[in-house]
């Protein structure tokens, strides 16, 4: 079977195809900011171009809250957009028409599904989707752990302030970690090229002690034998992983797991290849 996943980002959207369970190509389209529905079809059929004729199945994840029974966005900060937008109509325009009616899932939920599968874990994940938003998904063997819709709650929205540094996040939450680690209130904090710099953060850092408290928070909650943060932002703190996880560690919760670990995601691709990997299920 040919799959394609697609992951519809807040600034861009990555493509991954999987064919007989193998994924041979990757790819990210151009950049965009807050699209309406006629440049996001647009940005999609550059970027899947002359491959479309080889799809056979579509999972395609979304940022923000899904509407399963209605098949669209009920509400997404980053990509308004899209919201009530029929994603089967938007598929059909951008891909082709006739198509097996597409997998839909959270960008954290596919990521989640990949990660979890291609390192062949055991026990409860806890995966932070850090880049344009925060995003979470928790997953076990069975499979995922719902609270609300498809997501276990909705993280990236959790008050977690820092004091002297309080912040109202993009969603008009107070101290919400989306208001920290979101991609745009890095960029506001520490310039457009925050990337370059992430890794050189200190853990005294207003970003880095909001993510360690979020992480507390999601011991208590969840209790995860795993900890991964994935996205662009999480990605590049992988060089602070083990001073983030020493300053997580203290005073955690004594219902932590004692041997959990933490660590970061491989690709930025995991979200759609993790979507393609539900299409072909």
């Amino acid at each position: 079977m040919n799959s394609l996943g697609i992951d519809i980002g807040g600034s861009s959207i990555k493509l991954a195809a999987r064919r007989d369970g193998q994924t041979v190509w990757t790819r990210r389209s151009r950049r965009y900011d807050r699209p309406g529905r006629d440049e996001l079809v647009e940005v999609l059929r550059e970027a899947v171009g002359e491959d479309s004729a080889e799809v056979e199945a579509i999972g395609l994840c979304v940022p923000g809250i899904l509407h399963h029974a209605n098949r669209c966005v009920a509400l997404s900060v980053h990509l308004p957009g899209l919201v009530g937008e029929p994603l089967d109509t938007l598929l059909a325009a951008t891909i082709k028409p006739n198509l097996p009616q597409a997998i839909l899932l959270t960008d954290a939920e596919a990521a989640a599904r990949d990660i979890y599968t291609a390192r062949t874990l055991s026990g409860r994940l806890l995966l932070l989707v850090l880049g344009t938003g925060v995003g979470a998904a928790v997953r076990d063997d069975g499979g995922p752990l719902h609270v609300d819709g498809d997501s276990p709650g909705h993280f990236g929205q959790m008050d977690v302030s820092v004091a002297g540094e309080e912040i109202i996040g993009p969603d008009g939450g107070q101290g919400s970690l989306e208001g920290y680690l979101g991609a745009k209130a890095l960029r506001r904090r520490y310039g457009d090229n925050f990337f370059a710099g992430l890794s050189k953060l200190s853990i005294a850092d207003p970003p880095l002690v909001a993510l360690a408290r979020a992480i507390r928070i999601g011991h208590a909650i969840y209790r995860p034998h795993h900890v991964c943060l994935a996205g662009g932002v999480g990605n590049a703190l992988a060089p602070l992983l083990v001073k983030l996880q020493e300053a997580i560690r203290i005073h955690l919760t004594c219902i932590a797991r004692p041997n959990w670990t933490l660590t970061s995601g491989d690709t930025d691709f995991h979200a759609a290849i993790g979507a393609a990997k539900a299409a072909e299920a």
